[in-house]
């Protein structure tokens, strides 16, 4: 082992040679002598590292793993698997984000770097022990050391690098379904949510749009008018983000196939031949996207798309998932063949089941097929975890430059050092009130990894939701950077307008709340983004009492807002702790009422009409008009909510929506200040943005007290 300092707080102790994931940008320090926090155990192929647990001691991280934010008590595992149905026996989701913090009497966050399997008993097996077991000895672990947990994150951040940020229209509503089969579909559902008057930003295609489930292709019987229809939408604000999956359909002349074996693009089987996979199209090759000329060739076919007018994407299906290969699904098909008119008993028909059930995903496949890695053939298993960031980066970089501008880009396998390229998704999940929680939990943990452009499948993927699951779920997902409602073939439509005229009502409403939002969640993004700290916290980071440590339904946002969402059927409301005094808001109607609330445990009613949330004290929150989509939104007349103890303060950030000149310090800020001076307050506004024009401020003091002020720019 050898330790190297990196920066103030933080050293890396590196075991073996372990390769360059790309999840760290900074360089190492000066070699020096130190011990590391863990017991580490290296055996020929495996290593294991050790570290007691106080009786108090919180494990926050893990990004989208499942679990509570307190992460204790529990076993995970990092391997990006397709793992729609994540019920609580599962280890394992889409992403491998190997970033934990350990918060007692002191903070401390670890980082280990490793593209394979890495195992996490937490609590679990030893309810004092953190014990990793990592499958591989060459690999290198982070300690960053801090004052606290913002301030751990924030060094963790400085040395992975900045994470993507999407242009403003990302962060508007967008509809989605596999199953908008045709054009025809597309347009129907646009013409919906216009003829309704809800807000629409985009609509996200499925593998409907394409030709026979080949990349880059459109159908022209399915899909016969897409770039009209694009050019159309994008006219009027609406924008068309279609799926990229990650295999190549095997067929003579089709040309991503052709290129991808004239350019030796596809992983390899030990024999040196394409690796014949299965998915959607059928057999398929993967491309090999740990070789950078494989990354240049992919991200460049995007052009394609683009051509047509289209500005964002989703990447699909690139942990990679592996339907079956030919070996299982011939042993399968032979047993069943074998078993015709046989007399089977339970041990051999459930034998036989699991040979078609279990055939998905087999851990065998990734033992299988090779990459080649600077110059050596690496097989999958051994950097299974760097193949869907690869895909992702390869099209970040092709986008970049193909657009010269933001685009849209989600991936659904993820691990650390994707950030800097794409948001993510939280991956298929489904329309279960435990996913919902599910949902609140995940936020900070993956803001932790560095992933700010984030949201869950509103409504749930996988099976059919309800009508209040999907309202109660659009209430919180109105906070997340992400909001799209997503759902799956085969189960009922969710669109916000399905449930009749009185749920449409009030989806319609916490829609157009939500882009009232849009000023302030875009504000508090960007600042998380540039300055590396947390939008979504658990209450633990700030309020240090037990019943804080403890809760976990409730979610901070940026330093203003505490939220309490409803996540439990058939409830006219819920319980919420506050740490503190705080106003109660409700956003109806394109307007914010506060009320007072004393700190304490308190019952508060949660209609399905509005959203519901809560200001800190001495903290203003900007919001604006709502508008049917982000081209239409302005700021013009800006509005301000204040709960004012002495003094309240907020700096809203903006900037132009679309270029990457924020990375140059390319901003506008719009300085809000509200002093209490006896029974009145004053309003002190600092403003460099031209698109402002008047802020208009309704405050509440601390004791009752009411003011508005008016300010003209």
């Amino acid at each position: 082992m050898k330790a190297f300092d990196i920066a103030e707080g933080i050293k890396v102790l590196v075991y073996g040679e372990p390769m360059d994931t790309g999840a760290v940008v900074c360089r190492r320090g000066n070699e020096t002598v130190a011990a590391g926090a863990f017991v580490v155990e290296t055996g020929p192929e495996a290593s294991r590292l050790s570290l007691g647990l106080g009786m108090k001691d919180i494990v926050y991280g893990l990004g989208a793993n499942l679990g509570g934010i307190n992460k204790r008590g529990r076993k995970y595992e990092s391997y990006c698997t397709d793992e729609p149905v994540h019920s609580e026996e599962k280890k394992r989701l889409y992403a491998a984000h190997n970033f934990l913090m350990v918060a007692g009497d002191e903070v401390m966050g670890f980082f280990i770097d490793f593209p394979g399997l890495i195992s996490y008993d937490i609590g679990c097996s030893d309810k004092d022990a953190l014990i990793i077991d990592v499958a591989g000895t060459d690999f290198a672990v982070y300690e960053i050391e801090g004052r606290n947990e913002d301030e751990v994150v924030q060094r963790f951040h400085s040395i992975i690098g900045r994470s993507y940020v999407p242009p403003r229209w990302g962060l508007g509503y967008f509809q989605s379904r596999w199953g908008y089969e045709t054009s025809k579909d597309v347009r129907r559902v646009r013409k919906s949510f216009d003829d309704l008057q809800i807000p629409l930003e985009g609509i996200y295609l499925d593998l409907d749009y394409m030709e026979d489930f080949k990349d880059f292709s459109v159908s022209d019987e399915r899909f016969p008018d897409m770039e009209e229809m694009v050019r159309e939408f994008r006219e009027d604000g609406v924008y068309i983000i279609p799926i990229i999956d990650a295999g190549v359909k095997i067929e003579k002349g089709y040309d991503i196939y052709e290129e991808g074996i004239i350019g030796d693009h596809f992983v390899k089987t030990e024999a040196g031949k394409p690796y014949v996979a299965a998915v959607w199209p059928g057999k398929v090759h993967l491309p090999d996207f740990l070789r950078p000329e494989t990354r240049k060739w992919w991200g460049e076919k995007y052009k394609v798309l683009t051509d047509l007018g289209i500005e964002g994407f989703w990447n699909d299906m690139n942990e990679p998932a592996i339907f079956y290969d030919e070996e299982e699904l011939e042993k399968a098909v032979d047993a069943a063949i074998a078993s015709k008119g046989a007399n089977l008993g339970v041990l051999k028909y459930f034998e036989l089941k699991d040979l078609f059930k279990d055939m998905g995903n087999r851990e065998r496949y990734y033992r299988t097929f090779y990459h080649q890695v600077d110059g050596k053939v690496v097989v999958n298993e051994k950097v299974h975890n760097l193949y869907g960031q690869n895909m992702t980066v390869a099209a970040g970089e092709g986008l970049r430059k193909i657009l010269g501008k933001r685009h849209v880009l989600i991936s659904r396998a993820s691990s650390t050092g994707m950030h800097r390229h794409s948001g993510i998704w939280t991956g298929d999940n489904s329309s279960w009130w435990s996913h919902l929680e599910l949902n609140v939990r995940m936020m900070p943990s993956v803001n932790m990894a560095g992933f700010y452009y984030v949201g869950a499948d509103t409504g749930g993927f996988g099976n059919s939701t309800t009508w209040e699951l999907l309202t109660r779920w659009l209430q919180f997902s109105a906070f997340t950077p992400l909001l799209r409602n997503h759902s799956a073939i085969g189960n009922d439509f969710q669109e916000p307008y399905i449930f009749g005229e009185e749920v449409t009502s009030w989806n319609r409403e916490i829609i157009r709340a939500r882009y009232s939002l849009i000023p302030y969640i875009y504000s508090e993004m960007m600042k998380s983004v540039i300055d590396g700290s947390m939008m979504f916290r658990p209450l633990s980071f700030l309020y240090k009492d037990e019943s804080s440590r403890d809760t976990e339904d409730q979610l901070l946002l940026g330093k203003e807002l505490m939220l309490a969402p409803v996540t439990r059927p058939n409830a006219s409301g819920r319980t919420a702790y506050l740490p503190e005094e705080m106003a109660e808001v409700t956003l109806k109607d394109g307007k914010a009422a506060m009320e007072v609330v004393h700190a304490g445990l308190r019952r508060f009613e949660y209609g399905l009409d509005s959203l519901k949330f809560y200001l800190r004290k001495d903290s203003i929150l900007p919001y604006c008009t709502p508008a049917k989509n982000t081209m239409s939104l302005d700021i013009g007349k800006l509005h301000a909510i204040a709960f004012v103890d002495r003094v309240a303060e907020y700096e809203l950030y903006d900037d132009d929506g679309e270029s990457y000149g924020y990375e140059n310090g390319e901003s506008f800020t719009t300085a809000i200040k509200v002093t209490r001076h006896g029974q009145d307050f004053s309003v002190e506004v600092r403003n460099d943005n031209p698109k402002v024009m008047e802020i208009a401020v309704d405050i509440l003091g601390t004791d009752g007290v009411r003011a508005r002020k008016t300010i003209t720019i």
